[in-house]
């Protein structure tokens, strides 16, 4: 959305409908998206349907994303994602809980991408059907961890930061996992 000035509200309705529109019609197109050539899947878990989730299918097109499974994401506009929105196979859930029994039914395990696990993402050979879960930018993962069989790793930080926007960590583990599977 422009940012130059504030827009009337007017502007922000016609500005939404376009964006449900592109939304519409590249989820319609998403239903033919082949899967990459990487069995690494991402799960979406609650994020804001802002810029980040369409950065993420850009960069899960470039790095050859298996699928990326989205928890309970409104509507988002897809422009960002530079076309790759209906490239990468995208699967709809209302909760964790479906997500996580139909990729382990599948032999996937899960990680999650957490500041202060102790295991790094870097020093873990990670398996090749893996399923990396990316949590709300504010709130974190929607659901208790402890709960299901999930790894938690980290991703090495060396300043005072401490945590990475999702779409940046998301690219850098789709960079580990296809250095480990090239």
């Amino acid at each position: 959305m422009p940012n130059k000035r504030k827009l009337s509200k007017q502007e922000r309705r016609h500005y939404y409908e376009q964006m449900l529109r592109r939304y519409t019609k590249q989820r319609h197109r998403n239903a033919a998206a082949a899967p990459g050539c990487q069995q690494m899947i991402f799960v979406l878990d609650h994020l804001k349907a802002g810029f980040n989730v369409a950065k993420i299918f850009r960069s899960g097109e470039s790095f050859g994303v298996h699928e990326i499974h989205l928890i309970d994401i409104p509507p988002f506009d897809p422009a960002p994602s530079k076309g790759a929105f209906r490239k990468v196979p995208a699967r709809f859930h209302e909760n964790f809980d479906s997500c996580y029994e139909e990729l382990i039914e599948r032999g996937y395990q899960f990680f999650t991408l957490e500041p202060g696990c102790n295991e790094t993402l870097n020093a873990t050979e990670l398996p090749e059907k893996s399923a990396f879960v990316m949590g709300h930018e504010e709130h974190g993962i929607s659901f208790d961890r402890s709960q299901y069989a999930i790894q938690c790793l980290s991703i090495p930080q060396f300043g005072q930061t401490e945590s990475l926007n999702v779409s940046i960590a998301a690219s850098i583990v789709m960079y580990e996992y296809s250095r480990q599977f090239p």
